[in-house]
């Protein structure tokens, strides 16, 4: 695919403003959701400082957690290295009115895994071979399942894996996997390769986004997410404020006053 031509950064009060109504949307979603008892799972795969958190983040910030769960495991145990691999991320599979969100998954085994000599050619090969007819199962037993790739430019990666380095409040985004991943991009792009011709299947394909822009990223990502999911806005009851009772009522300051108060520093 041709590299578009750049557009300008998209300013923030646009984004704000786009935002907020593609959350709206989403909040509609999630009443379908519960109510259809729909089971979703949404993957984010990508390169090192894609910009896969900051897009989650505006995916679930407006949401229930208790809809849009979240699972970003931490590196297998010993126990789960004995497993079968997909084992442990099978385990957070959604129940009914359940949207789970994988930050990275299963698809490691296909990255950074393989990149990093932590699976062996042999147990690569054999997931590329798997993975389809696994996901073909999880379709087929009814779970809707949306893969996104994040994918970011050499120069616009470089740039943000400096601004981790110079800036306190970002340094803890650096894993000892970024740097590595940095010196690897080759590996890592031919990886993504073999990843792609194997697992982009008609029943489970990928969905790339370009994340130069995060902004335009979010937008277009949530945009997109919308659009695969056939949800109606459920209507609601009418909700209305009942007033404060005045039976028992106390001057109930009183006693707060001597408790323990955050001094108002600001």
């Amino acid at each position: 695919m041709a590299k578009p031509t750049a557009k300008p950064k998209m300013d923030s009060k646009t984004y704000a403003k786009e935002l907020r109504a593609l959350q709206t949307e989403l909040c509609y979603l999630q009443d379908w959701v519960k109510q259809t008892g729909e089971r979703i799972i949404v993957v984010f795969e990508g390169r090192d400082a894609a910009g896969k958190g900051g897009t989650i983040r505006a995916l679930t910030e407006r949401v229930s957690p208790r809809v849009f769960r979240l699972v970003a495991l931490p590196a297998p145990t010993d126990r789960e290295k004995t497993q079968m691999y997909i084992q442990r991320y099978m385990n957070h599979f959604p129940a009914a009115g359940e949207i789970v969100i994988f930050d990275r998954s299963w698809y490691n085994r296909a990255g950074v895994e393989h990149v990093m000599g932590f699976c062996t050619k042999e147990q690569h090969k054999k997931f590329l071979e798997l993975c389809p007819v696994v996901e073909r199962y999880m379709v087929d037993g009814g779970i809707r399942l949306i893969k996104y790739w994040l994918e970011v430019s050499n120069e616009e990666q470089a740039r943000r894996f400096e601004a981790r380095i110079d800036d306190p409040m970002r340094q803890w985004k650096l894993s000892p996997m970024d740097l590595p991943s940095r010196e690897r991009w080759y590996d890592y792009s031919r990886a993504r390769d073999a990843m792609l011709d194997a697992t982009d299947t008609a029943h489970a394909p990928w969905n790339i986004i370009r994340s130069d822009d995060k902004k335009r990223a979010r937008l277009n990502c949530i945009a997109h997410f919308l659009k695969q999911i056939p949800y109606k806005q459920v209507k609601r009851p009418k909700v209305k404020l009942p007033k404060r009772a005045t039976k028992h009522a106390y001057d109930d300051e009183t006693p707060m006053a001597k408790r323990r108060w955050v001094p108002e520093r600001y």
